[in-house]
């Protein structure tokens, strides 16, 4: 075994035993729902955009498409347009063609502007419009008909029913090799009154959703590599490898 893969076994191996690791569970644990109540996700822009998001997810997607090298991104939920940025960033970095369509059933005139006149705009495709509209589900196939490798990123309505119909809708333009990736999954071990202005929460939210859809489609399988060398992430059990064609 070379020396690269000799560093890489060894730190699949620590990451697993970290994962393993009871009390570090419950530290992890513990300082999330804390750090959840002080907002930390709006800490941090991306090349100057606010991207609302955990550090540790942002770096595992960055490893995701470094490795993938897709040619088309699709997110649901823009917000105030960060993620897509970093996503048109590193497709910048691959080279190729690649794109990335957001959809968003809202995209505020100030987030839009900032957006199409970042650097990276060119790379990036907005849809508004709700991302299970049968017109929206369209554009995006469309779009994705002469492409290869396409990764596929769900956050925005959170709960049950939306994201399930997001699985069901955009699932089937992820190849195996490539991912589907679920946010916010985490709400399922959240207290009970993290969320009390929202329609989502413990019994209605992605992680049911990500169970209902597994249960359904034996395309895809947890990559549970991912989360335990993260602990911290907004997505346990939501970074979906698919493994069949």
């Amino acid at each position: 075994m070379d020396d690269d893969r000799r560093f890489r076994a060894a730190s699949e191996a620590s990451a697993a035993t970290m994962s393993a690791d009871p009390r570090m569970r419950a530290l992890t644990d513990e300082w999330f729902v804390e750090s959840a109540r002080h907002r930390y996700s709006y800490n941090f822009t991306w090349m100057s955009l606010p991207i609302i998001q955990y550090p540790q997810d942002i770096l595992a997607m960055q490893e995701l498409i470094w490795a993938v090298r897709p040619d088309l991104i699709v997110e649901t939920g823009i917000a105030r347009g960060g993620s897509i940025v970093f996503y048109a960033s590193l497709l910048e970095l691959l080279g190729g063609d690649g794109r990335i369509v957001g959809i968003d059933i809202d995209i505020r005139a100030h987030n839009r502007e900032a957006i199409e006149r970042h650097p990276m705009a060119q790379r990036i495709d907005m849809i508004e419009g709700s991302s299970i509209a049968p017109d929206v589900v369209d554009h995006v196939r469309r779009l994705a008909e002469d492409r290869s490798k396409i990764v596929v990123v769900l956050d925005s309505n959170h709960t049950h029913d939306h994201v399930l119909q997001e699985l069901q809708a955009y699932s089937s333009l992820v190849r195996p090799g490539s991912y589907i990736v679920i946010f916010d999954t985490v709400i399922e071990t959240m207290p009970a009154d993290a969320f009390p202005d929202r329609p989502w929460d413990q019994t209605d939210n992605p992680a049911t959703a990500v169970r209902a859809f597994l249960e359904q489609n034996d395309r895809f399988e947890v990559d549970r590599r991912i989360e335990d060398k993260l602990l911290i992430s907004v997505a346990p059990g939501g970074y979906l490898k698919c493994v069949k064609a």
